[in-house]
C-alpha cells in the first residue's frame, strides 16, 4: 500500500469511517437533549425553523447521513479496488458536514436561507465524492448505492424548502426515509449473510445463511415499489397493502440468514436484530395506513427511524471500528451494553403513542436510552477511532 502522506497520516483522517462514526456518534447523543429539552420547553432554539421539523432532520440528514458516509467511504475501496479518500479531502468532507450541524443548530442567529444552503452542500458532495469513485473503479453493481445517496441529497434540499413553504416536511421526509431504508436493505442484504457466514463456518455449522438468490431481487424489489408508493400516495388502500406485503416478504428474507444460530455473538446477532426492524416498520406503516385509528403514524415511523436506523447503524459502526482498527471482532460487556441501550431507545420511542398515559415518560425514557447508548460507543471506540490501527495501517 501507498505510504499515507500529509493529513492523511493523522490517524482520524486515515479513513471516512473514523470522524463521521465519532461526529456522527457524538452529535445524536448530544442532539437527543437537546430535543428533550425542546420537547418539554425548557429549551428554545431553532424557532424559525421548527422544533419537530429540527429534531427530524438532525436526525436523517445530520446523525444518520454521518454513519452512512463513514461506512461508504471505508466500503469503496474495497468495491472499486481503488485508494481511500482521506487527507485533506476527508477533512473537507467532514468539515462540511460539521458546518451544517452548526448552521441549523443556529438558524434563528444567521437567518433560514443561509442555513438551508450551507446544510444542504454536504450531500451533493458525498454523492458526487461517491459516483466519482464508484465510475473511476468500474464498479457498476454499486451505482445504486450512489444514486441513493443522490435521492438523499435531493430529499434534504425538498425538506428545507418544505419548511419554508409549509412549516414542515412531507413528501421530503418519506423520500429521506424511504432512501435510507432502501440503503439498509440493499448493503444489509449483502454484510448479514457474509458476516454471519463467516462467523458459522468458523464453529462447523450445517445451517448457513443462503446466499442472495431471486427471492432477494423479488423482495428488494417489491420493497422499493411499496416505498415508491408510499412516497407518492402514502394514503391510499393500494399502498398499505403493498407496504404489508413488503414487510412479508423481508421477514422472510431475514429468516432465510439463519440469525437465530448466532446467539452466542451479539456483534453478529444485533445486525439480525437492526434489520428485523425493516419489514416490523414495514408492517406498522402499513397498519397505520389502511388501520389509521389503530396505530399512529409517529409510531409507525420509529420502527424505522430509531428501530432499523437506529440499532442498525450502530450496530455496523460498533463492528466496522472493531475490524479496521485491528481489534477482536467480538461484542464486550460494554458493546453489549451499548447494544441493549439502543434497542430500549428505539423500543420505548415505538410504544410510546401507543400508550397514552405513560407517552411522556417513554419519550424521556427513550431519549435517555439513545443518548447513553451514543455516548457510549463515543467513550468505548472514539479512542480507537482517534488512534492507528493496531496492526499497521
Amino acid at each position: 500500500m501507498k505510504e499515507m502522506q500529509g493529513l492523511a497520516r493523522i490517524a482520524v483522517l486515515s479513513f471516512g469511517f473514523r470522524p463521521f462514526f465519532l461526529g456522527g456518534a457524538l452529535w445524536s447523543a448530544c442532539a437527543m437533549p437537546l430535543w428533550i429539552g425542546l420537547l418539554t420547553g425548557r429549551l428554545s432554539f431553532a424557532v424559525s425553523y421548527g422544533a419537530v421539523a429540527w429534531h427530524a432532520h438532525e436526525f436523517l440528514f445530520g446523525y444518520v447521513v454521518a454513519s452512512i458516509a463513514g461506512f461508504v467511504l471505508t466500503a469503496i475501496p474495497n468495491w472499486t479496488g481503488r485508494l481511500p479518500v482521506r487527507g485533506g479531502p476527508l477533512l473537507a468532507l467532514f468539515g462540511i458536514w460539521i458546518a451544517g450541524r452548526v448552521a441549523l443548530l443556529t438558524v434563528d442567529i444567521i437567518g433560514f436561507t443561509p442555513a438551508v444552503i450551507v446544510d444542504s452542500l454536504f450531500l451533493p458532495a458525498l454523492a458526487a465524492v461517491v459516483m466519482r469513485e464508484i465510475v473511476a473503479g468500474r464498479d457498476r453493481r454499486n451505482i445504486k448505492v450512489g444514486l441513493l445517496i443522490t435521492l438523499l441529497a435531493i430529499a434534504n434540499i425538498l425538506f428545507h424548502v418544505e419548511v419554508a413553504a409549509a412549516g414542515i416536511p412531507d413528501y421530503a421526509l418519506r423520500a429521506a426515509i424511504a432512501a435510507i431504508v432502501g440503503l439498509i436493505m440493499l448493503i444489509g442484504g449483502r454484510i448479514i449473510p457474509s458476516f454471519t457466514r463467516n462467523w458459522l463456518v468458523k464453529r462447523n455449522t450445517d445451517r448457513l445463511p443462503i446466499t442472495f438468490a431471486r427471492y432477494d431481487v423479488i423482495a428488494l424489489s417489491v420493497g422499493a415499489g411499496a416505498l415508491l408508493l408510499w412516497i407518492a400516495v402514502p394514503s391510499r388502500a393500494a399502498t398499505g397493502l403493498a407496504l404489508l406485503l413488503a414487510g412479508v416478504l423481508h421477514a422472510y428474507r431475514l429468516a432465510r440468514w439463519a440469525g437465530a444460530m448466532t446467539w452466542q455473538e451479539p456483534l453478529v446477532l444485533i445486525i439480525h436484530i437492526g434489520y428485523a426492524f425493516v419489514p416490523l416498520g414495514f408492517a406498522c406503516v402499513g397498519i397505520s395506513v389502511l388501520w389509521p385509528s389503530s396505530l399512529p403514524t409517529s409510531a409507525a415511523l420509529h420502527a424505522w427511524t430509531a428501530g432499523a436506523m437506529g440499532v442498525m447503524t450502530l450496530a455496523v459502526m460498533t463492528r466496522a471500528t472493531l475490524g479496521h482498527c485491528g481489534r477482536d471482532l467480538t461484542a464486550t460487556w460494554t458493546t453489549q451494553a451499548i447494544y441493549c441501550a439502543v434497542i430500549v431507545a428505539a423500543v420505548s420511542r415505538i410504544v410510546a403513542p401507543i400508550f397514552a398515559g405513560l407517552s411522556m415518560y417513554l419519550l424521556i425514557l427513550s431519549g435517555i436510552a439513545w443518548s447513553a447508548a451514543f455516548l457510549g460507543f463515543v467513550v468505548v471506540y472514539g479512542p480507537m477511532l482517534l488512534k492507528a490501527k493496531r496492526t499497521g495501517s
